[in-house]
């Protein structure tokens, strides 16, 4: 059972929740004080939580079961669980069966909103993984899903949307297209091969890393919006400057002829980025107000 465990929780990258875990956390934060004037409750932010891994569990999930030919071919990916035989479809299936159920369960919790919008959640969970068949911009609609999450969290103490929450699902979306695209770029001469459409493979390393820059300046531009729209301090500031500044960092980490700190620019860069921003937010609201 513990090696079961251990294989589904590497399936579904388990350590890269924290890449939207933080930011649905701030949707909550952010809406709770903006219109109720507190942060909002531990059971609360529980239902959230057990939401989001729900939420994610199943798009991983899902992913894994539809591309698993493709993943198959990719030498990058061949040794994950499905193709490498240490999963069978019919038990991941089950597996994602379940993590739809504890988000139903869990959003059924929070605000009856939440749970009125969860078929849209669905519909991108489900569908994001299909669209590197027929679009580039596969990286934008995977970033519109895992920006669903401060966006939920927001929705779920709230029960309403305002300028602030879309900003932030804005910022949230393009930041994840960002890294999503320089992520895609290890994959160029396997998606030209398959026919797979994604920005690198379609407009080559160079431009693909000059999007993902435009992208990443206007995620910046949005995070400092967010001061003034919800009327934040200097603390929240500081952090956005310092997210800012590990994106600058990570841009340099990646070059179109020099791919080898990839994942420290991926997966570190983000993951840090993520919770300082969180992190910052949550001292702004809690300590400051």
């Amino acid at each position: 059972m513990l090696k079961k465990t251990k294989i589904f929780l590497e399936m579904i990258k388990f350590e890269h929740t924290i890449f939207a875990l933080p930011f649905a956390f701030m949707g909550a934060i952010l809406g709770s004080f903006m219109m109720n004037g507190h942060l909002p409750s531990w059971a609360q932010i529980g239902w959230i939580t057990l939401a989001m891994i729900g939420a994610r569990s199943a798009a991983m999930g899902l992913n894994r079961v539809i591309d698993k030919v493709i993943d198959g071919k990719n030498p990058r990916t061949a040794a994950r669980a499905i193709p490498a035989g240490l999963l069978s479809s019919k038990e991941v299936i089950l597996f994602i069966v379940l993590s739809f159920v504890l988000l139903f369960f869990a959003s059924a919790k929070l605000d009856p909103l939440a749970v009125k919008l969860l078929p849209i959640a669905v519909f991108f969970l489900v569908g994001y993984s299909y669209t590197k068949r027929f679009t580039w911009a596969c990286h934008l609609i995977l970033g519109f899903t895992i920006a669903l999450a401060p966006l939920g969290g927001w929705i779920a103490i709230t029960g309403d949307i305002n300028t602030t929450a879309i900003i932030l699902f804005i910022s949230v979306a393009l930041w994840t297209a960002g890294f999503d695209i320089i992520y895609a770029c290890q994959d160029i001469d396997f998606d030209r091969k398959e026919g797979l459409l994604s920005i690198p493979s379609s407009f080559g390393i160079e431009n693909a890393l000059k999007i993902a820059r435009l992208l990443h300046f206007i995620t910046a531009i949005g995070l400092v919006s967010i001061m003034f729209l919800a009327n934040l301090s200097w603390w929240y500031l500081v952090g956005t400057i310092i997210a800012a500044l590990l994106l600058i960092y990570e841009h340099q980490l990646v070059k179109p002829n020099d791919l080898s700190k990839l994942n420290a620019a991926f997966f570190t860069m983000n993951g840090v980025l993520s919770v300082v921003v969180f992190v910052f937010t949550l001292i702004d609201l809690a300590v400051l107000k």
